[in-house]
């Protein structure tokens, strides 16, 4: 019975990871609004927040499948207050700090938005310091995390990510460099009365 925790463990910790990266990468393309034109952008919005609500579940049964596992060592307050677990500390505090991030951006958008934009932008995008901290979390505390499969597909995971990132800066430069020139020239035909 103890090695069906112990897959259960690393099945609901793998699918997390990969629902919350593909959730960041799908709100990050909306975000940019690199999403085309075949779908509506409330389509891709719906489909960043089902999914960014499925790897909070999955986190949870991540975190209870853990508990469950008597040969994991971590009790409630090892999973739920970063820095207190006695063994492999760091790790697990990522863990723990990857899903506060987590139930942050879903909770503060669902089902409307709790706070100004500003605010809201602001802690959602804390999710995005929570993959990476998932991410740095699987390897290093999952026992299978050294197995070429997981790495490569931890880096694959970071790969998008990144992609869906610098996507987004590009983006937000290029509306920032838009405005700044259509602000230019509303001064100048504004000085110049033309």
């Amino acid at each position: 019975m103890d090695d069906v925790w112990w897959y259960l463990t690393r099945a609901t910790g793998i699918v997390a990871t990969v629902l919350a990266v593909v959730s960041l990468v799908f709100g990050l393309f909306f975000s940019a609004r690199n999403t085309g034109a075949r779908r509506t952008p409330a389509w891709w919005l719906d489909l960043h927040n089902y999914l960014g609500g499925l790897a909070l579940m999955f986190t949870g049964a991540h975190i209870l499948a853990t508990l469950l596992d008597p040969n994991s060592g971590i009790g409630i307050v090892q999973a739920v207050v970063p820095g207190t677990a006695d063994t492999a500390s760091w790790a697990l505090t990522w863990g723990v700090i990857a899903t506060y991030t987590f139930a942050i951006a879903v909770f503060t958008s669902w089902p409307k938005r709790r706070f100004s934009r500003r605010v809201w932008r602001w802690l959602h995008l804390t999710s995005v310091a929570g993959v990476a901290l998932g991410g740095l979390h699987a390897y290093q505390l999952g026992s299978d995390a050294t197995t070429v499969a997981v790495e490569v597909g931890l880096v694959v995971c970071a790969a998008f990510a990144v992609y869906a990132i610098a996507l987004r800066i590009i983006a937000a430069a290029t509306k920032g460099r838009a405005a700044k020139t259509t602000a230019t020239k509303a001064t100048a035909t504004k000085v110049t009365g033309r």
